[in-house]
């Protein structure tokens, strides 16, 4: 795993050097769009809705929207000149675990001590299980604030990032104002079957039936050649460069050896003449020797 933050785990004047790593990933069935007829793919590009034109990454910054349509303009430089909190989890206090709702969690991070604040971790890891607590924390992720919790999975400490409260909705829904009518007996018989079938939790019971039949389709498609070649269009293109550039190739070759052909037999031919010549000089300068 690789480490997406560095920082300490702060409790007054003393820290604790931790390096943080995401505790989950995501494991998403990788879908595109495509162009039905070749297997293209779709791209989105970023345009402008005033003047249609495709955006440059270099003019691009940030606009906070204000009533009335207007839009402040703000770059990355004066963005990270505003106040940010240091590379400290500072812990604000602490809360019974029971009392603190999931629904708060947002995303969870491993959090690994350097070896000088190891003891220190495991002192504090321990404090946590044997009390039932959470440590309540601030601390700045991506360049934003957050609230979070500190809590203890197979000895490790977690830090859960939370949910600001103007971001937790209420669940108005009618019928929590209802009046429901619900009988000794029938709720005695529910809560007789939910314990009948509560075990201990193990996430591998729980296949992901979904994606094993996903796969299980895509596979069938593959062994029974229902792919799309996206790339056929520019391989076939490619194959015709290749075979002409072979064809010319050949082609030069084949002259080479004719024009080296040509060259000897003319040579031989000069060799021959020359052999000729030189026996007829031969036998003339016998014949005129007394």
């Amino acid at each position: 795993m690789r480490a997406v933050w560095t920082g300490t785990i702060g409790f007054g004047s003393y820290a604790i050097p931790v390096k943080a790593y995401s505790a989950t990933e995501e494991r998403e069935i990788p879908l595109h769009q495509v162009h039905e007829t070749d297997g293209g793919r779709i791209r989105v590009k970023r345009v402008c809705e005033i003047d249609g034109d495709e955006v440059p990454p270099e003019e691009m910054v940030r606009g906070y929207p204000v009533p009335g349509g207007d839009v402040v303009l703000l770059s990355d430089h004066e963005l990270a000149s505003l106040p940010m909190p240091g590379r400290t989890i500072a812990i604000r206090g602490f809360a019974p675990a029971p009392d603190v709702d999931p629904l708060w969690f947002a995303k969870s991070y491993y959090l690994e001590p350097e070896p000088a604040g190891t003891k220190p971790y495991v002192l504090f890891s321990e404090a946590l299980q044997q009390s039932g607590r959470l440590a309540l924390v601030t601390v700045a992720l991506r360049r934003r604030e957050t609230l979070g919790a500190l809590r203890v999975r197979d000895q490790v400490i977690v830090l859960e990032t939370m949910r600001w409260p103007d971001e937790v909705r209420t669940p108005d829904f009618p019928f929590r104002h209802a009046d429901v009518d619900i009988r000794p007996g029938e709720l005695r018989r529910a809560v007789n079957l939910v314990e009948e079938l509560t075990g201990e939790f193990d996430p591998g019971r729980y296949p992901d039936r979904y994606r094993e039949a996903f796969e299980a389709l895509v596979q069938a498609k593959i062994d029974g050649a229902e792919v799309v070649q996206p790339t056929a269009a520019e391989q076939a293109e490619g194959v015709t460069r290749l075979l002409a550039a072979l064809q010319e190739s050949a082609a030069e070759a084949e002259d080479a050896r004719n024009a080296a052909v040509t060259k000897a037999k003319a040579a031989a031919s000069r060799a021959a003449k020359a052999r000729t010549t030189a026996k007829r000089a031969a036998t003339r300068s016998r014949t005129k020797t007394p």
